[in-house]
């Protein structure tokens, strides 16, 4: 019997598909039977003859009506009741059946009728080789510092076998190597666990990466195996600091620029691998909030962006500070400056202050008389802060230019005439020489005051009045009239009558007043034609200025014998109203 179980092993294992059974009859009396077949053997294979072991002819046993009593699956395994013999319904998977058990059974009951009689019948599933080893994952990543000292251990994944027993794995193997040996441990029950132990210290700089075979053997005959690529990658020590690519790091920037506006990138780099190689950046712990406010630094990329206003005339250069370290457990660090040259654009108009005289300006102010003094400054530089400054109109003033910069003088150019103007809107311009070029606009009143350079002047000259004899006493009989150009007390006029060296004067204030106000000529008693037929005088008109304005107007009186009520003034209309002959 277990010369046909040798021939059934080897059967199985040249791919035949037959089978040599084995039967042991443990006990007649329980009437249970024990047969053995190899796994994956195809439909309709041999596993027993029922009825030779039962002791009953065919006839019988068709006549029994002996049959498998399974659940509701389909049963593994059927009976020939015509031969009795027990053949394999379909093809047996024992991984799946009994999984990693060392011995896999199906238990079957059968029965026998009239009389009833039930017997086992154990089928015992038989391993083959039909599987190799295989590792979880066809490629192992170890990563493994150069400073690992020999003897460090490293544990790997065990490969698995879906065979039993000494199918499944047996041993490991390693490919040559000079750094690294294999050791296996043996945990029991087809568990073998390999692990690398490092017996050469490792240097990166010489092999960076060591690529390794593990390979897993089972006990069949032949042999079956699975592999495992292990790839060794050596990790740097942090000792090299980062170094910048650059040694100097020099931009110009223009004042105004958008907010997220590239400045500059800098850049460094590290001769270790890993986290030691990688390379963040940051501002350096002297660089205060008002650059921090201005710029951002990204610490991945280096690149230096604009973060807030730049005004070139708030800071014209820049000194920043800038650290780029690596990632290893012990930080290495290196500092760089990075200039910033601010590029002034002219974004500032020019600035106009006045400095003027509070009072006005007299009118007889000799030329080149100062009126103001200018200052214009702007914020700007070069170019864009120098600023010429002018008169935008046409008047009698200039511009002087101080020795100091950017200072002027507003001066007149000729003599003034409050008659003419009394008021001058002066507007100063400012311009920058920037392009485009900026402005700004000033305006100044200069109020010209009035000096007494004008005498009063009579509506005519001379006055020749007619007066009738006899006339009112206290009554006006005629009135002169004059006018100023000045204004205020100077263009304030009073009258009066000149008094004459002569006698005769006497004779005119005694029967003639003058209202020295309006110029208003009253007489003091009546006329009389046979002692006076005419008469002249002198009226003077004098202004309130100081000093005093005087003119003179002669009066030529002519005096008519009554006729009539109302004198007569020549020429024939006086102060507008028509004067009738008298005679």
């Amino acid at each position: 019997m277990e010369q046909r179980g040798r021939q059934a092993w080897r059967a199985q294992t040249k791919w035949f598909s037959y089978v040599m059974i084995l039967v042991t009859f443990w006990s007649s009396a329980s009437g249970q039977f024990r047969y053995s077949i190899s796994e994956e053997v195809k439909e309709g294979t041999v596993v027993g003859n029922i009825a030779k072991d039962l002791g009953l002819d065919k006839n019988t046993l068709k006549e029994r009506g002996y049959r498998i009593v399974y659940g509701s699956t389909e049963p593994p395994f059927r009976v020939n009741q015509d031969d009795g013999i027990l053949y394999v319904n379909r093809k047996i998977d024992r991984e799946k059946v009994c999984e990693r058990s060392k011995v896999c059974v199906i238990d079957l009951k059968t029965v026998l009728e009239n009389p009833l009689e039930v017997h086992y019948v154990a089928v015992e599933i038989l391993d083959v080789n039909d599987h190799a080893p295989s590792f979880p994952e066809n490629e192992k990543m170890l990563e493994v510092f150069e400073s690992a000292l020999p003897g460090a251990k490293f544990q790997l994944q065990a490969a698995r076998d879906a065979d039993s027993g000494s199918l499944s794995v047996q041993q490991y193997k390693l490919s040559h190597n000079e750094n690294f040996r294999l050791e296996v441990k043996d945990r029991g029950e087809d568990r073998k666990t390999p692990s690398l132990v490092l017996q050469k210290p490792l240097d990166r700089e010489s092999v960076k990466t060591h690529v390794l075979l593990l390979t897993a053997t089972d006990g069949g005959k032949p042999p079956r195996s699975g592999n495992m690529t292990i790839i060794v990658d050596v990790s740097d020590v942090n000792d090299n600091p980062p170094v910048f690519t650059q040694d100097s790091y020099n931009v110009e920037l223009k004042e105004n620029s958008p907010i997220g506006t590239t400045v500059i990138q800098v850049n460094a780099t590290d001769l270790d691998e890993g986290v030691n190689g990688e390379v963040v950046y940051a501002f350096g712990n002297d660089v205060d909030a008002r650059v921090r406010a201005r710029f951002d630094l990204n610490p991945v990329t280096g690149v230096i962006s604009v973060a807030g206003a730049i005004d070139f005339e708030e800071s014209s250069r820049y000194e920043i500070d800038i650290q780029a370290s690596d990632k290893g457990v012990a930080t290495l660090t290196t500092d760089k400056t990075v200039i910033i040259n601010i590029v002034d654009v002219n974004d500032n108009a020019p600035e106009i202050e006045v400095t003027s005289f509070s009072h006005a300006l007299p009118e007889d102010s000799k030329p080149g008389t100062t009126v103001a003094l200018i200052s214009v400054k702007d914020s700007d530089s070069g170019l864009n802060g120098k600023v010429m400054c002018y008169i935008s109109q046409e008047l009698p003033f200039l511009l002087s230019p101080s020795l100091q910069n950017n200072m002027y003088s507003l001066v007149t150019k000729v003599l003034l005439d409050r008659e003419q103007q009394s008021q001058y809107n002066i507007t100063i311009v400012a311009k920058d020489a920037g392009d485009p070029s900026l402005s700004a606009h000033k305006a100044i009143i200069i109020v010209v005051s009035d000096v007494n350079d004008n005498r009063p002047e009579f509506s005519q000259s001379p006055y020749t009045f007619y007066i009738t004899e006899n006339n009112n006493p206290g009554a006006s009989i005629f009135s002169v009239t004059a006018s100023d150009q000045d204004e205020g007390n100077n263009a304030l006029i009073s009258y009066h009558i000149l008094r004459d060296r002569g006698g005769e004067h006497l004779k005119v204030t005694s029967f003639l007043n003058i209202n020295s106000e309006n110029g208003q000529i009253s007489a003091l008693k009546s006329f009389d034609f046979e002692t006076v037929k005419t008469f002249q005088f002198q009226v003077v008109a004098s202004d309130s200025g100081s000093p005093s304005l005087s003119s003179n107007v002669t009066v030529n009186v002519i005096c008519n014998w009554e006729c009539c009520k109302r004198p007569r003034i020549g020429p024939k209309h006086v102060e507008g109203q028509e004067v009738s002959d008298c005679f």
